[in-house]
């Protein structure tokens, strides 16, 4: 649908444009537009190699007859027919191009200054419109696109920016497409490519990430630590619940004394054991 508006409307803005451009030449344009055809014919054949022009697939010609241009829409590709004394043509390429938006010094929303560059895609729409109602399309729609990137981004944050590049990159194509609508341009894409931050907030920044790694770090160690004790809890009860269990923890123990080849070895003496001389003892 949106193809569809932008088709209507740029047809219908040939045809505005076409109906005023197609007003009569008057009389002394239609006595020298016949004396051109009478030279002509008469340098014929010699002139049919002025008046013959050929221009490619990517290209479109408008021709000015006397500064009036000749009709509503642009001629070919292919060839077509000029008269070399009254008539005059623009070369027109309708292929997509791109452009680099230079490095632009921004203020946020947030009063912080970022450096952002960005491209552009776009293509005419419409020559005869590119021609009449613009000196230079290509220039204008370069400066348009730096003054669109200031404008947008300084009505977002920080991390708005760093976030939501593309609904940006949306926001700038459609306000480019629409300013650029009378010029015959249309503008198919918008990409940002880099924001560079300040040194200090870059610095600020990769302060704030270590910090909370550190904490998040610190966080998962105490857990850990947490989880330790309760398995240690579990097991002292288990151990209670059951002397024999602490007898094999003994020897379990040994064992493990034994295989480091110690020259000493310290017999761990039960404690229910001490527990019967005590009560002896009492």
């Amino acid at each position: 649908m949106e193809m569809e508006s932008q088709d209507k409307r740029i047809n219908h803005n040939q045809q505005n444009l076409g109906g005023e451009i197609q007003n009569g030449l008057g009389c002394c344009g239609w006595i020298l537009v016949i004396i051109s055809y009478v030279l002509v014919i008469i340098t014929f054949p010699f002139s049919i190699w002025m008046c013959i022009k050929i221009i490619k697939e990517y290209e479109r010609a408008v021709i000015f007859r006397l500064g009036r241009i000749t009709s509503g829409k642009a001629k070919g590709p292919g060839i077509f027919f000029v008269l070399p004394c009254t008539d005059s043509f623009v070369k027109v390429d309708i292929r997509t191009i791109s452009f680099d938006i230079p490095p632009q010094e921004i203020l946020t929303k947030d009063s912080v200054t970022v450096c952002v560059d960005g491209v552009v895609y776009f293509r005419v729409s419409s020559a005869i419109a590119s021609v009449a109602n613009v000196s230079d399309s290509d220039q204008a729609t370069r400066l348009l696109a730096q003054t669109t990137l200031r404008n947008v981004l300084g009505t977002k944050n920080l991390s708005q920016i760093l976030s939501d590049r593309e609904e940006i990159a949306h926001n700038m194509q459609v306000t480019l497409d629409e300013a650029t609508d009378n010029w015959g341009i249309k503008v198919e894409r918008v990409e940002i490519k880099d924001v560079k931050l300040p040194l200090q907030m870059q610095r600020a920044m990769a302060a704030e990430a270590e910090a909370t790694r550190e904490a998040r770090a610190k966080v998962i160690a105490a857990e850990g630590e947490m989880n330790a004790s309760r398995a240690l809890k579990e097991a002292s009860l288990v151990i209670a619940e059951s002397p024999s269990a602490l007898q094999l923890r003994y020897l379990q123990t040994l064992t493990t004394i034994a295989s480091e080849k110690n020259s000493t070895i310290v017999f761990p003496l039960p404690i229910d054991v001490l527990q019967g001389f005590m009560s002896k003892g009492k």
